[in-house]
């Protein structure tokens, strides 16, 4: 094995102990604060003693997919290209799904660890991001487990590196809305630590818990409090944690607890008119019933030829907006691929979310007042870690550090 290992220009210590990195997902820094203050995470209150209580900046657009892998290369979306949920292809004008491996443009850190000899083990809510996290590992080494709780049933050697990881769990597969759907990778990594002892493992939630429930909340808790649980079995077994964020979560609505949604499409076709633009919503997956598909990013394509300017100044005066961008200057402020953008970046305030026409949301599935993200009020999150670390002085923290901290930098 080698002592450093180099991915996208990073350079990363060979672990002298299994390291996990947990991406909690929608984990805005007052849900462990909260848990922590009410007694619900004894283990994490423990551990902060010694350990590391940071606070990072994770991508904008702050979704799951683009921070995702962010954390996993080391590198913003302008290097790996993931710069949403979903987006508009360019090669063929179609709005997809950012869930190939066709559209990563590098390797992550557990390829090059995993083709260094490493043990590697990555478990996922959602199936949607498991191709793109585990892209590379060569399952037949007998070295590298990836899956997905929502398919935990159909896994095999050859794609997951476990037959049937669900009855290596031995739960039933949860609902794709719950909070059960975490609770099942952490059940599986604890598994998986006792019997395979993985170098690196990577644990990535779902956000169901924060879409509904603000921190501090007796649901909020609960989870936080299970969450907890699981990662003192697994500090028992010798890992070293390293917590951190994909994104934040923000009430979107109003005093009546209607969701505060700017209807971009609608605005644009009165400004241009019908048809002229398209509005596309990186926060769009399969997985719309805690948000609606409505979320505080979009971007805009206009006609050939519009005027950018009076467009620009025209809708950042609209209530609920914070600032619109021009495609060169928003992907320089966010460090994202400007190909795979609109003409015009738009992020709304704290408050308030993005839709596309009034009648393409089907809100009735919202059950609780609308909690959402995908702007810069969404941007800080946690950054734990378990042991003490010393981290350069000056040095702006994100999200996609967290294995860097965790590899290079305790004590």
């Amino acid at each position: 094995m080698a002592e450093l290992i180099t991915v996208n220009g990073r350079s990363y210590t060979w672990p002298r102990a299994p390291v996990v990195v947990v991406c909690i997902d929608g984990s805005e820094p007052a849900y462990m604060e909260q848990a922590v203050a009410g007694g619900h995470m004894p283990y994490l209150a423990k551990a902060l003693e010694r350990g590391a209580d940071l606070r990072a900046d994770c991508v904008v657009p702050t979704f799951t997919n683009p921070n995702n892998l962010s954390i996993v290369t080391g590198v913003p979306p302008r290097v790996h290209g993931i710069c949403g949920n979903f987006f508009l292809d360019p090669k063929t004008g179609e709005e997809v799904m950012m869930n190939d491996p066709k559209f990563l443009r590098s390797s992550t850190i557990f390829k090059a660890f995993h083709d260094a000899g490493a043990r590697v083990a990555i478990i996922t809510a959602k199936d949607k991001l498991r191709k793109l996290l585990g892209h590379g590992l060569d399952y037949a080494s007998g070295r590298a487990v990836c899956f997905s709780s929502e398919k935990a049933n159909q896994t095999t050697l050859a794609d997951n590196g476990v037959a049937n990881a669900q009855a290596m769990v031995g739960l039933a597969i949860p609902d794709v809305y719950s909070a059960a759907l975490s609770e099942f990778i952490f059940v599986a990594g604890v598994k998986l630590m006792r019997s395979m002892r993985p170098d690196l493992m990577y644990l990535s939630t779902t956000d169901y818990i924060q879409h509904k429930h603000a921190p501090g909340t007796p649901v909020a808790n609960d989870f936080y409090a299970m969450l907890d649980r699981y990662w003192a079995e697994l500090d028992g077994l010798g890992a070293l944690l390293a917590l951190t964020a994909d994104h934040g979560m923000n009430a979107k609505h109003d005093a009546a607890g209607r969701p505060d949604v700017i209807y971009l499409q609608d605005l644009f076709d009165n400004l241009l008119g019908t048809g002229t633009t398209r509005v596309i919503l990186p926060i769009t997956d399969p997985y719309v019933a805690h948000h609606g598909a409505l979320g505080s990013f979009a971007t805009v394509y206009l006609p050939q030829g519009a005027d950018r300017g009076p467009l620009i100044e025209r809708v950042s005066q609209q209530p609920g907006i914070q600032k619109v961008y021009d495609r060169r200057d928003g992907c320089a402020a966010f460090e994202l691929p400007e190909e795979r953008l609109g003409d015009l970046i738009v992020i709304s305030a704290q408050s308030t979310v993005l839709g596309t026409s009034a009648g393409q949301h089907d809100l009735s599935q919202l059950t609780e007042p609308l909690r959402s993200h995908g702007g810069v009020t969404e941007q800080r999150v946690p950054l734990i870690v378990t042991r003490p670390v010393d981290v350069p002085a000056g040095h702006r923290l994100r999200n996609f550090d967290v294995f860097d901290i965790a590899l290079n930098h305790v004590h």
